[in-house]
């Protein structure tokens, strides 16, 4: 009984450990490591299942009217887009090794809120459906940002506005719009369905903590086959922590100023790291996708504090 209210205490640090010791089992361990091939992108697929499910549990607790834009979300957009601004013109001036680093920190800061926020948000006594409304404003303005940015960081970023958008649209479109629609019918036509779910309080977190040890094996994966040393790669597993403790500073802060500084802080610094990877891989230095993957971990061991201090305190110490 002790170590399962332990788990469930510190349930994202558990999920994080549990997916990078089964990564390190099925590719170190040789008689495993077909089994890992095999299994290893069966997960990866399920993960677009895995974050439906979770987020249609979560928004069958929304009420449309409750769907409002708040001047906070245009604030930290504002905010976001100056910074990236700003570490663009830093990387025109930096040498190769200062600029790789920089590159990380602008995909950290350019990734798109993840879907995953609004649950996290739930669970820390924010609103979801500010969270929502912030969620589909920020990937859409990212899918507008990225092909006109991308070739300013990396000259060879050979990226349209029609593959920007239309990535990003597919992604958003699987695990955001359709699960909030699934849920908007489910309400509107099945009320008893809706009232059974919104009681099951956890299902969506215990769901994203599943997801999260996926996430966590693709993070050391990615760590660990990585093709720099030294202090380079130091900065780009260090500096994603402070970039996190800005973002997240930076959306508490603001939202503070109208009563809802949970959701804007997860907003600003809960990110969708994943898509930042693919495209780091894609069109930028490959080398730059080490500062999300290290995002990934610090996010959530920030996330796993607020949760902890809320459980402790009833409420958050920042």
């Amino acid at each position: 009984m002790e170590i399962i209210r332990f788990v469930k205490r510190w349930i994202l640090p558990c999920a994080m450990v549990l997916g990078a010791c089964v990564y390190l089992l099925f590719s170190r361990v040789r008689p495993l490591e077909p089994v890992g091939d095999a299994v290893g992108p069966v997960l990866l697929e399920a993960m677009p299942v895995l974050i439906f499910a979770m987020l249609y549990v979560t928004f069958c607790k929304i009420r449309l009217h409750d769907l409002r834009l708040s001047p906070w979300h245009i604030w930290l957009q504002v905010i976001r887009v100056a910074v990236a601004g700003l570490l663009v013109l830093a990387m025109s001036r930096l040498g190769a090794q200062p600029r790789l680093v920089c590159e990380g920190v602008f995909v950290c800061v350019m990734c798109p809120t993840a879907a995953a926020a609004a649950v996290i948000t739930e669970k820390l006594g924010g609103s979801i459906a500010s969270m929502t409304v912030y969620t589909l404003l920020d990937n859409g303005l990212t899918a507008l940002l990225i092909p006109l940015l991308f070739p300013l960081v990396e000259q060879g970023a050979d990226i349209t506005f029609a593959t920007s958008f239309a990535v990003i649209l597919e992604k958003v479109a699987l695990v955001l719009i359709l699960p909030f629609l699934a849920a908007m019918a489910t309400r509107r036509w099945l009320p008893s369905l809706a009232a059974r779910i919104k009681g099951a309080k956890s299902l969506a977190f215990y769901i994203w903590a599943f997801n999260l040890s996926i996430v966590m094996g693709m993070t050391m994966h990615n760590i660990l086959t990585a093709r720099v040393h030294g202090l380079t790669l130091a900065m780009l597993i260090m500096l994603p922590l402070a970039v996190t403790l800005g973002l997240f500073a930076i959306g508490k802060g603001t939202g503070r100023h109208y009563g809802d500084s949970i959701s804007a802080g997860q907003a600003m610094g809960q990110k969708n790291t994943i898509v930042g990877i693919w495209l780091t891989v894609t069109y930028l230095n490959p080398t730059a996708a080490i500062a999300p993957c290290a995002y990934v971990v610090w996010q959530n061991c920030l996330n796993a504090w607020q949760l902890w201090c809320k459980e402790r305190y009833g409420r958050l110490l920042w």
